[in-house]
C-alpha cells in the first residue's frame, strides 16, 4: 500500500481482511500473482509476483518472505525458481526484477544462489517501515535461463546429480 502523502496522518496497518481484498483486486486485474508457500502441508512463506507491465517492457517483480524456522532448506529459491519459470514460460514475460534492502543479507543469498544479476542500488527505493528505503536491484531475463531457472539452479546446487555437463 502507498503511504498517506505528505501532512497526512499514517493510516493504520491494512487488516488481514484488507490485504486480501487487494491482493485479489490486482490478481483479477493481472497485475499481480500472489502465491502461498507451502512446506510439508504447512503455510511457511508468501512469494507475490507485482508490477506485471506488457508492452515494450514485459517485465514484473517478485517479492517474498519465509517464516525464520523455515529459512535456509531452499524452500524459497525453489519457490522463485518456480515462479520465475512461470512468468517466462507461461505469461510470456521477458525480465523479472527483485529489489532487496541491501542489510537483508539472508534475501540476497537466495537471488545469489540462482544466479540473479545485481543491477545497482535504487536509493529510497521503497517506503517500508515507516520511511523510504534503499534497495538493490536483481534481475534476470528470459533468454539468461533458456532451460529454465529451477532446472539450472537444480543442476547447480548438486540437487540432481545425473545433470549433464557441456
Amino acid at each position: 500500500m502507498p503511504p498517506p502523502p505528505p501532512g497526512h496522518p499514517h493510516n493504520p496497518r491494512p487488516t488481514y481482511r484488507q490485504m486480501v481484498r487487494f491482493l485479489r483486486r490486482e490478481a483479477n486485474a493481472g497485475r499481480m500473482l500472489p502465491f502461498v508457500v507451502t512446506y510439508e502441508g504447512n503455510l511457511v512463506g508468501q512469494l507475490t509476483v507485482g508490477g506485471v507491465t506488457w508492452g515494450s517492457m514485459c517485465s514484473a517483480n517478485i517479492g517474498y518472505w519465509v517464516d525464520e524456522g523455515h529459512a535456509g532448506r531452499g524452500i524459497i529459491p525453489t519457490a522463485v525458481a518456480l515462479a520465475t519459470d512461470y512468468c517466462f514460460r507461461t505469461m510470456g514475460l521477458h525480465r523479472i526484477e527483485i529489489c532487496i534492502r541491501p542489510e537483508n543479507l539472508p534475501s540476497r543469498r537466495v537471488v545469489e544462489k540462482l544466479g540473479f544479476r545485481e543491477e545497482g542500488l535504487r536509493p529510497r527505493y521503497l517506503h517500508i517501515d515507516g520511511g523510504w528505503r534503499d534497495h538493490l536491484v536483481y534481475a534476470l531475463t528470459a533468454d539468461e535461463v533458456p532451460e529454465g531457472l529451477l532446472a539450472r539452479w537444480r543442476g547447480n546446487s548438486g540437487i540432481e546429480s545425473h545433470h549433464h555437463h557441456k
